[in-house]
């Protein structure tokens, strides 16, 4: 269970079965979510990664160290279908785009955090390096990965820290990655600019793509997108929504990732950077860019010594979002379980601008 205030009202929320403890945030997972799973969460330690099975197959792996952020990559989904491209990882996947080098399967960053850009990546930029694995669960058909992390500008001066939380769950017909990154400012304010170039974000298999693009060899694009309030397609871009859907056919079977934010989140329902060539980021930062509002309305700061969090789910499925019961699944993403309550005190924020 954890506490957040949001917009002066304290919240509380719980997601499913394993109790998770996240630095200063407490998270228990409830039954609510309970389905019939396709198999046994297991966790693998390697040299520089967490290897999760289920059922004894890759679901994916949290990459932490040689690249400028850690990273979720390969994510499989329904089927043994990748979820997500491969490039740059693996540069010469026949049908994919190789343009924007930094969308690296899944990541959480932000392209002005103090004025460094976390989001590219290149010799003058941010990079979120690795610091310790904090714990490692596994238990039947769930797992769970804590990790810190330091934030660090071109000359290695450190930003901010994060605790992020990765929860791994198996489902009947598909699975779910529950995400979850807390923000601490160990040192001075930390401010979130108001920018499109975030936050937390996926690059998707190029047939989840709404288009082709010939020209970097896309031919394969039949993607489908909703949102929560029933913008279609390239429409949910720069949108506010509880949650987005992108689907289509990959192998013969249709699939697809469900991206969903969470009350306790600053500024719900979040705006969705949500390109037609394959990006979706949830993004509660840059208001400018979604709604042409004066810049630097959607910054937020946190004040020193304090911290925010903002928790995530992904849901890889079978089907298009009807079939798949996206709605309804939202519903038991954002339960509430009383049972859990405590006072748990909410980290303190000054938001400016934007609501």
């Amino acid at each position: 269970m954890v506490s957040f205030c949001t917009d002066a009202r304290a919240v509380y929320a719980w997601l499913p079965s394993v109790l998770v403890v996240a630095a200063t945030t407490s998270i228990q997972y409830s039954e609510s979510f309970a389905m019939e799973s396709e198999g046994t969460v297991t966790i693998r330690h390697n040299e520089d990664t967490l290897r999760v099975n289920i059922g004894g197959d890759l679901f994916t792996e949290y990459v932490y160290r040689g690249l400028a952020k850690p990273i979720l990559y390969p994510v499989i989904g329904p089927h043994n279908i990748g979820i997500t491209r491969n490039y740059p990882m693996k540069p010469n996947v026949p049908g994919e785009a190789h343009d924007h080098v930094h969308h690296k399967s899944m990541w959480f960053t932000h392209g002005d955090v103090n004025g460094v850009n976390f989001w590219a990546e290149g010799p003058k930029t941010g990079r979120i390096v690795h610091d310790k694995i904090l714990r490692i669960e596994q238990e039947d058909d769930r797992g769970v990965i804590q990790t810190s992390n330091r934030w660090l500008d071109a000359d290695d001066t450190e930003i901010c820290r994060d605790t992020t939380t990765l929860a791994f769950i198996a489902l009947s017909g598909g699975r779910a990655i529950d995400w979850i990154t807390t923000i601490h400012a160990t040192g001075t304010d930390v401010t979130f600019g108001d920018t499109k170039e975030g936050t937390l974000g996926i690059r998707m298999h190029p047939n989840l793509r709404l288009s082709n693009d010939p020209g970097q060899g896309v031919t394969t694009a039949n993607g489908r997108a909703v949102n929560s309030e029933a913008a279609r397609g390239p429409d949910v871009w720069g949108k506010r929504a509880k949650w987005v859907d992108y689907w289509a056919v990959i192998d013969d079977k249709q699939v697809g990732i469900a991206i969903m934010d969470h009350p306790t989140n600053p500024r719900y329902p979040t705006w969705w950077h949500a390109r037609q060539y394959g990006l979706v980021a949830a993004n509660p930062f840059g208001v400018h860019d979604f709604e042409g509002k004066p810049e630097g309305t959607g910054k937020l700061t946190v004040a020193a010594g304090e911290s925010i969090t903002f928790r995530y789910r992904f849901i890889f499925h079978e089907g298009d979002a009807q079939q798949a019961k996206i709605a309804k699944q939202y519903e038991r993403f954002v339960g509430v379980d009383a049972r859990s309550a405590d006072t748990a005190q909410p980290p303190a924020t000054n938001q400016g601008g934007g609501n």
